[in-house]
């Protein structure tokens, strides 16, 4: 891959406010990797070696339970940081990191943290409130999968996908890449059959398009009905 141009980074979250001068620093102590749909880029227990930046593509981030089920944590899109175990106080990965589809990552050693954030502030802000982020959208998981209806929570995993990953199309919000029905239920700590008949009854009614791994929001408003929905 050739060298990047600092330029790409700079709408990125994780480098908001930098400097020219910064992103150039950065980008030269960073390596570039290609990671095929289904590929590691880093996986629970390992030590953490490096972290990384997704330029392009989908990671789906991955628990292995004692019994071996697999629970998805989130997913992480273009623009977003990963494996930062440095940046919470960790030296092995506390989770699996799986290409979702084709990515492209930056990947920085993570002996050069505390460098990194040295020199630059800007990103180490920026980080540390991303962290902040997703510890928040972890709590409210938490209380989502002890409060809410088992529809609730599938219908909360298809809007937020749709919010994090979605493109306009002719008919609706498409999740931009190939998500299986047992991913869905993976993200829900529901099952299979129960994900298949929700989406299918969505899908009758009109509310999604769903099919070959792909899911279409058509009526985005019936679904966020359903998750402020009480008994």
């Amino acid at each position: 891959m050739s060298r990047l141009d600092a330029s790409l980074l700079t709408d990125l979250p994780p480098f908001a406010g930098l400097s020219r001068e910064a992103l150039d620093d950065m980008l030269a102590r960073a390596v570039s990797h290609r990671h095929a749909k289904g590929g590691y880029i880093f996986r629970e227990g390992e030590q953490a070696h490096s972290f990384f930046l997704l330029l392009d593509g989908y990671v789906r981030v991955v628990k292995v339970t004692p019994d071996g089920e697999q629970v998805i944590v989130r997913y992480i899109a273009t623009g977003e940081l990963l494996g930062i175990a440095k940046a919470i106080g960790r030296d092995t990965y506390p989770a699996n990191a799986v290409a979702a589809a084709d990515c492209v990552v930056l990947a920085w050693s993570s002996s050069a943290w505390e460098s990194m954030v040295a020199a630059h502030p800007g990103f180490a802000t920026n980080t540390y409130a991303m962290v902040g982020s997703r510890l928040i959208g972890t709590q409210d998981r938490v209380v989502e999968l002890a409060t809410e209806r088992v529809e609730q929570r599938v219908a909360n995993a298809v809007l937020n996908l749709a919010r994090q990953t979605g493109r306009q199309t002719d008919d609706g919000i498409l999740i931009d890449f190939l998500i299986s029905r047992q991913d869905i239920s993976e993200m829900t700590g529901t099952t299979l059959h129960t994900v298949s008949r929700l989406l299918s009854g969505w899908d009758s009614k009109g509310w999604i398009k769903s099919g070959r791994q792909r899911i279409t929001l058509v009526e985005g408003h019936k679904l966020t009905s359903l998750t402020s929905a009480r008994e």
